[in-house]
């Protein structure tokens, strides 16, 4: 298809301009709340940290292995995912107690009345990233989701986050090292075999060879170490791995 022939492009340009237009609106955003002196120093303290980032990254490069490169860009990714998902259930139940006190709860500082302490697991008076800009605590903040005030959904949001990252980590594990996972392969399987029927359906062609690919080709069923050592086996159609686990 024409995406895939085309996506080294596409998924560049795409990322680009998303990190561009995000860039005019924090801007834009700025400008329209404070003063025009307010922005300059921040925009060109981003792009000279964006410049030296991506000198470091392509120095990098050049002198560490793509999967060191990769596995350490995953890692931060989590973490900052983790963070964000976390961030965003407390700010959900923040907004509830705004509208319990009437008000910014963060307007009363960091002490008595700024939390709601039936949802509080621990406040600390101090390192409150929403105060006077944030400051350190505000990158951490932003980072990683750090809070002076954890509640019980922030916590527990945070931990199943990374609960379901370790699942989906120890399933591709048990894939590569013994096969096909007994439920969940099964059901990918039917739903690459319908999803190739929908295409075929809305294109009115018939179901060809290529819309199906075999599992092994596609990764869901892999071989596992006896078959391949016994040469019992091979690549399986989508087809017999759905009559198989019927």
């Amino acid at each position: 298809m024409w995406l895939e022939k085309y996506v080294m492009f596409i998924l560049p340009f795409i990322t680009v301009l998303r990190e561009g237009l995000e860039a005019v609106v924090y801007v834009g955003g700025v400008g329209l709340g404070l003063p025009a002196t307010s922005f300059p120093l921040a925009v060109v303290c981003g792009l000279i940290a964006g410049c030296l980032v991506g000198y470091l990254i392509y120095r990098g490069g050049s002198e560490t292995t793509m999967q060191f490169f990769l596995i350490v860009s995953t890692c931060f990714l989590y973490l900052v995912a983790g963070g964000l998902f976390s961030r965003g259930i407390w700010y959900f139940q923040n907004n509830a107690w705004n509208n319990i006190i009437g008000g910014d709860a963060s307007e009363t500082g960091s002490g008595p009345g700024s939390y709601d302490i039936r949802q509080s697991i621990w406040h600390v008076n101090c390192c409150n990233p929403e105060l006077g800009g944030g400051g350190g605590w505000g990158i951490f903040n932003a980072l990683l989701g750090w809070t002076n005030s954890a509640t019980y959904g922030s916590v527990i949001g945070y931990n199943l986050f990374w609960i379901c990252v370790i699942l989906a980590y120890a399933a591709m594990m048990y894939r590569e090292r013994r096969g096909a996972i007994p439920v969940i392969d099964p059901m990918i399987a039917r739903y690459q075999a319908f999803k190739a029927r929908v295409i075929a359906a809305i294109l009115r062609r018939p179901v060809e060879e290529e819309d199906v690919e075999p599992v092994e080709q596609s990764g869901i069923f892999a071989e596992s170490g006896k078959a391949k050592e016994t040469g019992v086996g091979g690549p399986m159609s989508v087809k017999e791995a759905e009559v198989r686990a019927v």
